[in-house]
């Protein structure tokens, strides 16, 4: 069982090879880093001054950078997830109504409009990398144990970590079955025989995980699992974790002060 769960990684451990910031932030209680994630993306997404959210947007940069986060990788999650909103961006000086600023082929920009597609973007942007910084370099397996100790629901943990571990084996069967394709002859077109195999496919793909997951659960069981996690290691905090919170609540009160005067 303790195989198939992962064991609790000890990536909050200081290590040799690591810089002091992202050594420190390895160091800190995992529920300490999640929950003044969380608060630090609520208090962002309530906020509504672009002076503020600017500021906000440079600390979760910062703090990208102190995790030492690969840059090729970070940067395609940022554009993953900016493309999404670069839609939002051009559509909303056009639809929102408001002072005219500029007109481009008949339409109308809005100054109102163009004030919140500024502050759509450095919100999403500042919670992504808040996220980054503070939750990137934490194991999958540790997130879970953090929220199983932040008394989160325990069906929830399981299906994260459940998710987490065999997301990947679901991706090789993938890559597998299509690689099977391919030596068969199949190149994907634009017509009815193309939309045809990609159903079969998803349909195979879910067959074969009910099937892999009923063997799951008749081999944990033969291990004694009984619908419980046995968590061995107590996550407790100290004074670092409390010097941490502390600067966080700290930061939070001063973006406030930026917002409101």
């Amino acid at each position: 069982m303790t195989q198939v769960l992962g064991e609790v990684s000890q990536s909050w451990t200081v290590k040799n090879d690591q810089s002091k910031s992202e050594a420190f932030l390895n160091s800190l209680d995992p529920r300490v880093r999640f929950v003044s994630c969380v608060l630090f993306a609520f208090l962002i997404s309530a906020m509504h001054d672009l002076g503020a959210l600017t500021l906000a947007l440079s600390i979760g940069v910062g703090l990208s950078l102190s995790a030492r986060l690969p840059l090729w990788t970070t940067m395609r999650k940022v554009i993953v997830v900016d493309s999404f909103i670069v839609v939002l961006l051009l559509t909303l000086p056009f639809t929102m109504p408001g002072e005219t600023v500029f007109t481009l082929w008949g339409w109308d920009a809005s100054r109102e409009g163009l004030y919140r597609a500024a502050e759509v973007g450095l919100k999403a942007n500042a919670i992504l990398f808040s996220l980054m910084g503070l939750l990137g370099i934490m194991e999958p397996s540790v997130l879970g144990h953090a929220l199983y100790r932040l008394k989160v629901p325990v069906k929830l943990v399981h299906l994260f970590l459940f998710t987490v571990r065999y997301i990947d084996v679901f991706y090789k069967e993938y890559k597998t079955m299509r690689m099977a394709m391919k030596a068969r002859g199949f190149h994907p077109k634009t017509d009815l025989h193309t939309l045809r195999s990609i159903g079969y496919l998803i349909g195979m793909m879910l067959v074969r995980s009910l099937e892999r997951s009923d063997r799951i659960m008749e081999a944990m069981k033969c291990r004694g699992f009984d619908g419980r996690f046995h968590i061995l290691n107590d996550m407790k905090t100290n004074q670092r974790d409390l010097g941490f919170g502390i600067a966080v609540f700290i930061t939070m009160i001063g973006l406030l002060v930026v917002e409101y005067l």
